[in-house]
C-alpha cells in the first residue's frame, strides 16, 4: 500500500518550493538539496489548504511561485517582479483589503473558515492512495531521468577514456621508436669513438717509431 503523502514547504533562490511526497527525505531529493534543509529551519511540513491541494494535484512534482508571494504554485513560475520596492504594495494591499471588509460587514455572515489541518484532513484514503500511487509513478519517471543522465555521463566518460587510453598508447609507441633510434645513434657513436681510439692509439704507436727512425737517420 503506498505511503501517505505529506505537503512540504521550502524556500529556494527566487522561489518557494512546495512538494506532496511521503517523507522529508523524499522531499529533499526532489529539491535536489544537498543538505537537510528541514533541520537548517528552512523546509517544513504545512497543512495550508491551497497549498496542499496544489501539490495532492500533482504528487511528486515540485511546484514554485515567486519568493514571498501569496500567488498559486505551479509546475513553473515567473521571477519575483516587486524586489527592492519596499512596503508600497503590501501597504496599499491592506488598504484595499480593509475597504473589502468593510463593504461586506452589511451583508450576511460569511461561514466561518476552515482550519488549515481540517481541510487537509479532508482529503479521504482513496484520495490519499491514489496522490500516493502519482507521486511513485512521477518519482519512477524521476529515477528514469537520473539513470538517462547517468547512462549519458556514463558513455561520455567512456568515450573520453577510450581517447585517453589512445592517446597515451600512440605517445608510449612513438617514445619507444624513440628510445630505440637514440640507442642505435649511442651504439654508433660509441663504435666510432672506439674505432678513434684505436686509431689514435695506432698512430701514435707508429709515429713514436718513424721518430726514432728519424732521430737515427739524422745522428
Amino acid at each position: 500500500m503506498p505511503k501517505k503523502l505529506k505537503t512540504y514547504q521550502t524556500s529556494l533562490g527566487f522561489h518557494d518550493q512546495a512538494i506532496a511526497a511521503p517523507s522529508m527525505k523524499a522531499a529533499l531529493a526532489a529539491w535536489g538539496a544537498s543538505s537537510n534543509l528541514f533541520h537548517q529551519g528552512v523546509a517544513r511540513e504545512t497543512d495550508d489548504p491551497d497549498v496542499v491541494a496544489a501539490t495532492m494535484a500533482k504528487p511528486g512534482v515540485v511546484l514554485r511561485r515567486p519568493v514571498g508571494s501569496d500567488g498559486p504554485f505551479t509546475e513553473s513560475a515567473e521571477l519575483p517582479t516587486d524586489l527592492g520596492e519596499g512596503e508600497a504594495k503590501p501597504k496599499r494591499k491592506s488598504k484595499s483589503k480593509s475597504k473589502s471588509e468593510a463593504k461586506s460587514k452589511p451583508t450576511s455572515k460569511k461561514r466561518p473558515a476552515k482550519t488549515a489541518r481540517n481541510a487537509s484532513r479532508e482529503i479521504d484514503d482513496a484520495a490519499a492512495r491514489k496522490a500516493a500511487a502519482a507521486f511513485e509513478k512521477e518519482e519512477r519517471r524521476r529515477e528514469a531521468t537520473r539513470a538517462k543522465e547517468e547512462a549519458a555521463r556514463a558513455k561520455e566518460r567512456a568515450r573520453r577514456d577510450k581517447a585517453v587510453a589512445a592517446a597515451e598508447a600512440a605517445l608510449d609507441k612513438a617514445r619507444r621508436e624513440h628510445d630505440a633510434k637514440a640507442a642505435a645513434i649511442e651504439a654508433e657513436r660509441a663504435a666510432l669513438e672506439a674505432r678513434a681510439e684505436a686509431e689514435q692509439a695506432r698512430w701514435d704507436k707508429q709515429r713514436q717509431k718513424l721518430d726514432q727512425a728519424l732521430r737515427r737517420a739524422r745522428e
